[in-house]
């Protein structure tokens, strides 16, 4: 099978991008074919020579990089399906891909709308799926409208931002429903890029200041005294029939991220080696494990997810009171990926999820190619 592996993009998350498609290009089963579609900052797309592959695959700690050769620059025809991709006039003949991409561009829906024009089988959420994910606020609305617990939030749109008597009242108003201290995040950014914690209305302003850089609106959430907890999921949320193993949506052993650092920063995430402690499993009862996973389940699939996610919690110390935070429907894959430690720690293998995604991923063109689309 040919699969092609999409990385970089213009993201925040482009070096982690780089890391998390050269563990997936070491991860996917040798029997298959792997092409290397690299995205630059600005955009561009390029197919990577085969010495890339090699490389990496050589050396675990190696990152992937991007070679910005014009001969190689790949271009795409819609509607043309597995023959869509190209490089100079001549077809890549994917039979899926798999876009370890993070944040914008990457899983908010625009990337996969580009692949639907396409008609080319895809790992991961429909555009759909992905833009609602990708935008914390909406998340947690459609959350709320099904009694899922979320943490009390209020959002702040740019308009506010740029109206001086419009912004004083909106934080007036946040100061008394939600009370310092406050987690300030970019709506529709990811890896706590823009994230900053404020305890007094000097630093809500100024870390509203620096969120608004990352984005047009921004999230003020009331911060818990809370362990993380993370649960990692796969399936189809749609369709998930019982004679289909890859499209069952399963909730894997949820663990417990505890950070070094004031919170689960980027730096704590990336760069710091002990930025944070991950426990497998949880220390947590087994009846709180089990309503973890049911609650990630339930998250997973009132949002329409397909393919996979990680699926993250706090659980309040001082009451035990379990919350919804976020979903990430394209998690990193780099070798300290809690969704990789919590499938493995769960029997499935990092080349077993591969081949477990792919296998949905395909499954869903298929169906969806059933459908009736114009008479």
């Amino acid at each position: 099978m040919n699969i092609g592996i999409i990385y970089g993009g213009k993201s925040g998350e482009h070096e982690i991008s780089l890391i998390s498609a050269a563990s997936l290009a070491r991860g996917i089963a040798e029997n298959h074919n792997v092409f290397l579609i690299g995205i630059t900052k600005k955009g561009k797309w390029y197919l990577q020579d085969s010495s890339e592959c090699e490389r990496i695959r050589r050396d675990d700690g190696a990152a992937l990089t991007i070679t910005e050769d014009e001969r190689n620059a790949v271009t795409i025809i819609p509607g043309a399906g597995k023959e869509a991709l190209s490089v100079a006039g001549k077809s890549l003949s994917l039979d899926v891909v798999f876009p370890a991409l993070h944040g914008t561009y990457g899983e908010d829906g625009t990337i996969q709308g580009l692949f639907e024009m396409a008609d080319i089988p895809y790992v991961g959420c429909t555009p759909l799926a992905s833009a609602v994910t990708m935008d914390k606020e909406k998340t947690k609305m459609l959350w709320q409208s099904v009694g899922l617990p979320v943490v009390p939030y209020v959002c702040m749109k740019r308009f506010v931002m740029l109206d001086s008597v419009l912004y004083d009242a909106f934080i007036d108003e946040a100061e008394k429903e939600i009370g310092y201290p406050m987690f300030v995040k970019p709506c529709c950014s990811g890896s706590s890029n823009g994230a900053a914690k404020a305890t007094n209305r000097r630093e809500l302003c100024y870390n509203l200041m620096e969120a608004f850089l990352w984005d047009d609106k921004v999230l003020i959430e009331k911060s818990v005294n809370a362990r993380e907890i993370e649960c990692s999921v796969t399936g189809n949320s749609v369709t998930y029939p019982p004679e289909s193993e890859c499209e069952d949506v399963i909730a894997y052993i949820p663990g417990e991220i505890a950070p070094t650092h004031t919170f689960y920063d980027f730096d704590a995430k990336y760069n710091d080696p002990n930025g944070a402690k991950l426990i497998i499993p949880a220390e947590l009862s087994e009846g709180d494990l089990e309503k973890i996973r049911k609650t990630a389940c339930a998250a997973y699939k009132v949002l329409d997810v397909t393919g996979l996610a990680r699926v993250d919690f706090f659980v309040d110390k001082d009451t035990n009171a379990i919350y919804l935070n976020e979903i990430n429907t394209m998690p990193g894959f780099t070798p300290i990926s809690m969704f990789l430690k919590l499938c493995d720690a769960s029997g499935l293998d990092f080349t077993a999820l591969t081949e477990l995604l792919i296998d949905e991923a395909l499954r869903r063109y298929e169906s969806k190619h059933r459908l009736t689309t114009s008479r």
